[in-house]
């Protein structure tokens, strides 16, 4: 809403916020407070019931927000905002909760920032698999992944299209016989081998340039074709790639993950459009770190939402187990914590106002006696 008018609307003066805010509201602050939260939501006892499949299943996606004035990092897409421009939240989510973002270009790919997201995550919440959608995909992602110990499953848009092109084996594609899926080509493992020393000085330069990560994994994505580290590191990219994909079109409890990993991103998203709805959603800051401060703010207030539901869902959970009504439990595990009908963002805002205590046993009461269907 901008200072001016949150001055306004609470019981708050505009210089006292103006001053809180020059002072206490920081990346770094905000960064540990929404940490802090997380780190909160992965302690209840619902927080296990959302993996996905026995694993820490996350997934990123970006959020378009068109921008109100011209900033440095707004770009056009028409797609998404006609003759406008626009920013992109690129935001990690596991078992619900946001736990890391960043602000990039619209024009940037996303697949750059996947490696970021997960190896910067601060929080307690480390997810050992992650989806994207195919605008996460790149040349290099999945060997980078698999090397720090992630499991990458990407959703591919066309995967008949995906198998035909990129499916590779090693050994001759005409040693395949008429098995329905054939390798485009056999693999050089010789050359990943020669090249391992240089691989395993990128990966080094990957875990300790924490703020150069995403440009690394640019510049290896579209580096010459002639560099032979590069086209060792595809190659291994390319072993992991093709294992994935025959998982990939063989299970189908696989590809149901992927999807509800991907389905959790695109659900934050909408609670964090509905948390975001100050001038209609448009970004207005012109500098990187505004904007930086903008994004982590609506991400501490969204995940606060998501604590107060789930730390509804946890009590309910715990009354259930404790009276053995396992199809209740399996039912509460199927209830996302990412709802906000029964949160009023609108209205005057008191903050001086002494609170009142939430009652949560009265509120577990009356869920009780509501029948689960």
């Amino acid at each position: 809403m901008g200072l001016g008018r949150m001055g306004e609307t609470s019981d708050i003066s505009y210089h006292a916020l103006a001053h809180a805010s020059d002072n206490f509201l920081r990346p770094e602050t905000l960064r540990k407070a929404n940490d802090l939260v997380s780190n909160a939501i992965a302690e209840l006892p619902i927080f296990r019931h959302y993996d996905i499949g026995e694993s820490l299943h996350s997934s990123s996606d970006g959020q378009k927000f068109e921008s109100q004035i011209q900033t440095i990092n707004a770009r056009y897409s028409p797609k998404y905002f006609g003759l406008k421009k626009g920013v992109v939240s690129y935001t990690l989510v596991a078992n619900h909760v946001p736990v890391n973002a960043r602000i990039i270009g619209a024009n940037e790919h996303e697949s750059h920032y996947v490696f970021d997201l997960l190896f910067n995550n601060t929080t307690e919440v480390q997810p050992t698999v992650h989806s994207t959608d195919t605008h996460g995909t790149n040349e290099v992602n999945f060997a980078i992944l698999h090397l720090f110990g992630y499991q990458f499953a990407p959703r591919y848009r066309d995967i008949h299209d995906k198998v035909s092109h990129a499916l590779y084996g090693f050994k001759h594609p005409s040693q395949y016989g008429d098995a329905l899926l054939r390798p485009i080509r056999k693999l050089n493992p010789d050359l990943i081998l020669a090249e391992w020393d240089n691989i395993q000085r990128i990966i080094v330069s990957l875990a300790l340039k924490t703020t150069t990560q995403n440009i690394i994994v640019r510049k290896l994505s579209a580096y010459a074709r002639k560099n032979k580290t590069r086209r060792a590191l595809w190659e291994y990219d390319n072993i992991i790639k093709s294992l994935y994909l025959l998982d990939y079109v063989y299970s189908v409890p696989l590809r149901q993950n992927v999807q509800r990993a991907l389905n959790r991103g695109e659900s934050y998203h909408q609670l964090r459009r509905a948390v975001s709805y100050a001038n209609f959603g448009k970004l207005r800051f012109k500098t990187e770190y505004e904007q930086q401060i903008w994004g982590d703010c609506a991400r501490l207030l969204s995940n606060c939402i998501i604590y107060y539901n789930a730390a509804i869902l946890s009590d309910l959970l715990t009354y259930s187990d404790s009276c053995g009504d396992t199809g209740k439990v399996h039912m509460l595990s199927q209830v996302s914590p990412v709802a906000w009908q029964h949160i009023n963002f609108y209205g005057r805002y008191e903050f001086n106002k002494q609170p009142e205590t939430i009652d949560m046993e009265s509120i577990l009461q009356q869920l009780i006696q509501l029948p689960l269907e």
